[in-house]
């Protein structure tokens, strides 16, 4: 509970709602915004005074002194161009591979299967830590052209530079969602986090899925921007 209350309060503090030498509520006031014991409201402060975001005066009260890292490791970007340089500078951590997966999860709306997928579940990381656990599905056709490179690196810049691979048609869908106890495992998070999902599928021609790809990135770890036409 009080890790919760620590993600709220930080929050606070990261959109400016607690600028810089801002003073919290009372211990009194916190407790009933937030409907929590007094104790829970004394650790989450804790945590966030080891972190060097708040500081407890005694007289005076507590006060905020930081700011968190408001560095975001990954864009959610919107052409398959931009997603190839997204993936460049990556460290894959590969959690485990099936080379003979016979089917993907996919619904007759989003297209033809192929007839064999290669199956990689990985957890993605930069400078050391995870930001993302990701399932995915390739065409075994493809996979045996590279096996090697799409073991040990990013799949996607690979995928686009391949001769003779045809992305046709390219589309992704982000839903907000929290994480479950295996993902909160992967990417270091307490259960119920918020996470960002997204699913991406790339066909051919032939409206043949060639890729498939369910990717949960930790919240703090995504940022989305976009154009808003007038």
């Amino acid at each position: 509970m009080y890790q919760q209350l620590a993600d709220l309060m930080r929050s606070r503090i990261e959109r400016g709602q607690w600028p810089r030498e801002h003073r919290l509520p009372s211990l009194e006031e916190l407790m009933r915004e937030f409907g929590v014991a007094r104790v829970t409201v004394r650790q989450a402060i804790d945590v966030l005074a080891r972190q060097g975001l708040l500081s407890p005066q005694r007289g005076r009260g507590t006060f905020v002194t930081g700011e968190p890292e408001r560095k975001r490791i990954i864009n959610v970007v919107t052409s398959l161009s931009e997603l190839a340089r997204v993936y460049e500078d990556t460290q894959p951590r590969i959690v485990n591979i099936d080379e003979s997966v016979t089917s993907a999860p996919l619904s007759l709306a989003e297209g033809t299967p192929a007839e064999r997928y290669a199956y990689m579940r990985r957890v993605h990381l930069r400078d050391g830590k995870p930001y993302c656990v990701i399932d995915i599905y390739l065409d075994e056709r493809i996979f045996r052209q590279a096996r090697s490179r799409f073991r040990n690196n990013t799949v996607i810049p690979i995928l686009t530079s391949m001769p003779g691979v045809d992305i046709h048609i390219a589309h992704q869908v982000l839903t907000i969602a929290t994480a479950d106890l295996v993902v909160a495992h992967h990417l270091e998070l307490q259960v119920n986090a918020p996470v960002a999902e997204v699913r991406r599928i790339f066909k051919d021609r032939e409206g043949v899925v060639i890729y498939l790809a369910d990717v949960t990135y930790r919240g703090d770890a995504i940022r989305l921007e976009m154009d808003l036409k007038p």
